[in-house]
């Protein structure tokens, strides 16, 4: 028997005129509406706006943005300000989000809010999910129509301005400018009272960022992203250093910042995107900034006294040469580190005192080993581990902490199966070994794998047979297996399982 609420949903459908989009957002509209009463409402606004036995599909993603509470319409029209079809990086939307003053300082983490509330836009449809790691998205788009709706939104409502070159204008009441091209035209503007707070630029044909009158026009930014052309080296004049409100700073193709940037006490967010493995320098001052939570800079030379940043959350792109001094006894926050360029003959044990790291991202030098790796035993907090390098041997006992949910050993070379040592960690969900093991066998023993639910085995050119244990893996739910050609059978039970996607993460 047909519910009433199956019938209630089966009439919206049929509205919404066969097109995904109408009816993908209806159901996440739908999706957090409790009871029929709260259906009922839905389907009596959109009868009210059906035109030829159908509705208009603005109407619904209309309804569907204004079912929307305050600061979630914020970010949601921020999605406005990326170009059409720009894939976004979630981090970057998310430290964006903070920097704007849209995430309220509570008892938790901004950044842990932050991704609470772009979750909550995916699972409204109002948000397209493009790539995933570890579980967390990673790159996301919205869809044509609905960042047509949150550009109409956002300009009645004076939230942002897209800078239109044909007319050589742009709104005097908006506070947040976005330039996706003819950015130098752009600045030719007279913007000085404009008090801006956050400028954008998208413009792959804009090299010359000593144009910009840091000083005099931008003094009030607290968000700044020059998106500019690859391939040239800009410089960062030292008025950047005026800018003492900024709170996120993202630049392309910067191949060294002033001394000046430790005057930006307020910074959050220092983001420098360096195509073809160019490296930038920062300068020592770089340790003053204060309140910085996210430093995401591939630099060249040493940053000393890095251990100042104690608000630091994320240090991303850190070269082993610039680590191996640090002493991060301060680093108190820490979450996120990922460092490149390690050799076997660097020390890496000051990485255990860092209490509450959670994420572990390390990679080699080409045909380098790992220094010893003791010191990942110390790290309680450590949920996700990524050594891409070549492991001699494990340590002998506990190599890994039990806190591990998530990793990946890439090129790591071991001679010795490692799947017992694995096999313990009590709550590995998510484990992909890409030419991490030599041999031809592996074994799952009894009890093994307690928690895990997805399993990726990739380039194991040797790799000819798998033991599994009855009572090994029961969670597992999805399997790959890529470029293992001498391993001909499979486990029966391993065989209905849902085929995993090969990893792009490595």
């Amino acid at each position: 028997m047909v519910s009433a609420m199956e019938r209630l949903a089966k009439d919206m459908v049929d509205k919404c005129g066969g097109l995904p989009l109408a009816i993908v957002v209806l159901s996440g509209l739908l999706s957090h509406k409790k009871g029929i009463e709260e259906w009922k409402k839905v389907k009596t606004h959109l009868w009210q706006n059906i035109k030829d036995d159908s509705i208009e599909i603005s109407y619904i993603l209309s309804l569907s943005y204004n079912d929307l509470p305050t600061v979630l319409k914020q970010c949601f029209l921020y999605f406005g300000i990326f170009p059409e079809d720009h894939l976004i990086n979630v981090e970057d939307l998310m430290w964006l989000w903070m920097a704007e003053g849209f995430i309220p300082r509570g008892e938790g983490r901004m950044e842990d809010a932050a991704e609470g509330f772009l979750n909550e836009l995916i699972r409204r449809s109002l948000i397209q999910v493009e790539d995933t790691r570890w579980e967390e998205v990673i790159n996301c788009r919205i869809h044509d129509l609905l960042r047509d709706l949150a550009v109409q939104k956002a300009l009645e409502v004076n939230f942002f301005d897209i800078y239109d070159p044909k007319d050589n204008s742009i709104s005097s009441l908006c506070h947040r400018h976005v330039v996706n091209g003819q950015a130098q035209r752009y600045l030719s503007l007279d913007i000085s009272n404009l008090k801006l707070r956050s400028i954008m630029f998208f413009d792959p044909d804009f090299c010359k960022v000593g144009l910009i009158n840091f000083r005099n026009v931008f003094q009030h930014l607290y968000v700044l992203h020059l998106e500019i052309r690859v391939g040239t080296i800009s410089i960062v004049p030292d008025a950047i250093g005026s800018l003492y409100h900024l709170k996120f700073l993202s630049l392309t193709s910067i191949h060294d910042l002033p001394s000046s940037i430790g005057n930006l006490k307020n910074l959050q967010t220092l983001r420098v995107l360096n195509r073809f493995g160019r490296l930038c320098q920062l300068p020592p001052e770089t340790a003053d900034l204060i309140n910085l939570r996210h430093l995401a800079a591939p630099y060249s030379k040493p940053l000393k006294h890095i251990s100042k940043l104690t608000s630091l959350q994320v240090l991303q792109d850190i070269s082993c040469d610039q680590w191996k001094d640090v002493d991060p006894v301060d680093l108190v926050n820490l979450r996120e580190l990922t460092m490149y360029h390690i050799k076997k003959s660097y020390s890496l044990n000051n990485i255990g005192n860092l209490e509450n790291l959670s994420t572990l991202i390390l990679c080699c030098e080409d045909d380098e080993s790992f220094p010893a790796l003791e010191y990942l035993s110390s790290c309680q907090k450590l949920h996700k581990l990524f050594l891409r390098g070549r492991i001699e041997k494990l340590p002998v006992s506990d190599p890994f902490p039990n806190s591990i949910t998530m990793m990946v050993l890439c090129y790591s070379k071991l001679m010795e199966d490692l799947m017992p040592i694995l096999g313990m960690l009590p709550n590995l969900r998510n484990l992909e070994l890409v030419a991490a093991y030599k041999g031809k066998e592996i074994t799952c023993g009894d009890n093994s794998f307690s928690q895990l639910e997805f399993l990726r085995l990739d380039s194991l050119k040797k790799l000819k047979r798998w033991h599994l244990a009855t009572s090994a893996m029961p969670l597992i739910k999805g399997l790959g297996i890529y470029d293992c050609p001498k391993l001909k059978e499979i486990p029966q039970r391993m065989k209905d399982l849902e085929m995993l996607k090969r990893s792009n993460f490595w």
